[in-house]
């Protein structure tokens, strides 16, 4: 058996030329991953689109119907940053149902990655930052309506804190929200996690490490999660046009061991996502994405899962 990896040829959606949005680098990734030799086509799982009964454990109901049948409004569109398209939809919900089903796998093999995900910025009535549906949130109701999971921790390190998410799960006792982000960074407006702690820019590998150090083992056993989502985003890194830390690929590498190894080694089941990530060379990005998937896969090999 292989590390589980979760991916759907529609998970890259067309978009305008020279949108901001690096759609290109999810189908990058999938083939560095299979040219590198880091997963092979047999262990790849796909994704059912998710239904709207899913999203709507999250979403208000009128947010969920608006946007997959196109008539949300062009201000909503605009905050979102993504136009409208039946593909775009497709692809959202793909991204979802296989977050979903990277948590699935988790639980039953104890390590799971989505090759997409991460849409932390969508709250229940509103998309944002290039988030529509947050697939996180979603992942973590579903696996607690099926019965497989009542608490979850969810390790969100991109650059960006996870505002939506944070939101979603205000005052839920059953999900842990745990955010380290750069603090002079987007959203202006900061949501109250059950745990935020904020980077100054600049921010290099082995002071980053440092504090993800001092406080992930210590909220594994004060949560005790029947699940781990963890949010790898690589815009914490030097090069990232809208990251403001200094990471190396170096630094992403050894942060994508030190959080995986922390959590199978203490026996929590963990599924991850790609998280953000930003900039113009979509080689060197896919790259940077795929250090989760390498690290994983050590992982897996390592502790014989």
């Amino acid at each position: 058996m292989n590390l589980p990896v979760v991916r759907h040829p529609d998970y890259v959606a067309p978009l305008p030329p020279h949108h901001r949005f690096p759609m290109a680098k999810f189908g990058l990734l999938y083939d560095r991953l299979l040219a590198d030799g880091i997963i092979r086509s047999s262990q790849v799982r796909e994704p059912v689109v998710a239904p709207r009964e899913w999203i709507e454990w999250v979403h208000c109901d009128s947010y969920t119907s608006d946007y997959c049948e196109g008539t949300l409004d062009d201000r909503a569109l605009r905050r979102i940053g993504l136009p409208w398209s039946e593909a775009l939809v497709r692809r959202t919900r793909l991204a979802v149902g296989g977050t979903v089903l990277a948590a699935q796998l988790a639980i039953d093999r104890g390590l799971a990655c989505n090759t997409v995900g991460g849409t932390h910025h969508a709250f229940p009535d509103f998309g944002s930052g290039f988030c529509i549906f947050n697939d996180l949130a979603i992942a973590a109701r579903f696996v607690q309506k099926k019965g497989w999971a009542q608490r979850i921790l969810i390790v969100d390190l991109d650059v960006h804190q996870g505002d939506g998410t944070a939101a979603i799960f205000k005052g839920d006792d059953s999900v842990f929200t745990f955010s380290m982000h750069c603090g002079a960074n987007f959203p202006a407006r900061k949501q109250l996690g059950d745990l935020d702690v904020e980077l100054p820019v600049g921010t290099e590998d082995d002071d980053y490490l440092q504090i993800l150090a001092r406080y992930l083992p210590d909220l594994l056993s004060q949560v005790r999660p029947d699940l781990v989502l963890y949010d790898a985003g690589v815009d914490v890194h030097g090069g990232d046009r809208l990251g403001k830390l200094s990471l190396t690929d170096t630094g992403l590498f050894r942060r994508e061991m030190q959080v995986l190894t922390t959590c199978v080694a203490a026996g929590y089941p963990v599924a991850c996502v790609i998280g953000g990530g930003y900039c113009d060379d979509m080689k060197s990005l896919a790259y940077r994405h795929s250090l989760l998937h390498r690290a994983a896969a050590d992982v897996w090999r390592q502790y014989g899962l």
